[in-house]
């Protein structure tokens, strides 16, 4: 049959990407406690196109996607990327991957276990002679406002936020062990399950942990960077923390990042 995808194009306009958004797809990622786990995935897959190429061969992506969907860890995401760069002769290839990642979690008093759900994206992009590998986790936290501590004769007032941080990975590490460091850099984590004594224990501690945004990401630059101590995984990071206020008609907000010299 004619291939009009390989055909000649005259106008000489090379494209930076071309492929396939907004695919969902049942995968397997890594889980620290269960060795790996089953999700679904919202999938974005590109290749750069020659200015002489009319087109790409669009199935070739959900085909080569779909032989790695049961294990697509950090490293193997790449190799499905540079695998859909040699298929298609590309001379760079892009994916990303945002998914779902559940994590079982025990209340802190009661021990009753329930499932957390944290928002994960994987972000790739391979050549032949270099490959980058980012992944972004959004953590829900609590925080509790130190100056409404300060001034108040009791109580204070405290919010939701949401601690967004991107990695960009050199060697392996587990989501998991990435979000305990984040909640502890708050004034405390979220949990699906609180009974009485676990609620009176949560909001005693977070009113002994006060946290400003600010303090939040400093917190969590310093845990990113002391990670590991035996290696640096983390050659440059990203830490954001949105506030959703409670008494104020506003959202307050947090950005830093850190880069290897």
């Amino acid at each position: 049959m004619i291939d009009i995808q390989n055909s000649k194009d005259t106008r000489e306009i090379p494209l930076q990407k071309v492929g396939v958004t907004d695919l969902s797809y049942p995968v397997q990622v890594l889980d620290k406690a269960e060795g790996s786990q089953k999700t679904c995935a919202k999938v974005n897959l590109f290749v750069n196109l020659p200015h002489n190429y009319k087109g790409t061969h669009m199935s070739r992506f959900i085909e080569i996607f779909h032989r790695h969907r049961e294990n697509l860890g950090m490293k193997q995401f790449l190799f499905m990327l540079e695998e859909i760069r040699k298929s298609l002769d590309a001379e760079r290839a892009f994916g990303s991957m945002e998914f779902p990642f559940f994590m079982k979690k025990q209340a802190p008093v009661s021990h009753a276990e329930s499932i957390m759900c944290y928002e994960c994206t994987y972000e790739g992009e391979v050549s032949s002679a270099s490959s980058s590998f980012f992944i972004k986790i959004k953590i829900p936290v609590t925080t509790l406002c130190p100056c409404s501590k300060a001034i108040s004769q009791y109580g204070a007032h405290n919010q939701r936020g949401i601690v967004t941080v991107k990695l960009k990975n050199s060697s392996l590490f587990w989501i998991e062990d990435v979000i305990e460091e984040v909640e502890k850099s708050a004034s405390g984590g979220l949990y699906s399950i609180l009974k009485r004594p676990d609620e009176k224990f949560v909001t005693e501690h977070a009113y002994e942990n006060p946290r400003f945004v600010e303090d939040v990401v400093r917190e969590v630059f310093i845990a990113l960077k002391n990670f590991s101590k035996s290696e640096k995984p983390f050659s440059w990071f990203s830490v954001e923390c949105k506030n959703f206020e409670s008494i104020h008609n506003h959202n307050a907000y947090a950005y830093t990042e850190f880069s290897e010299a």
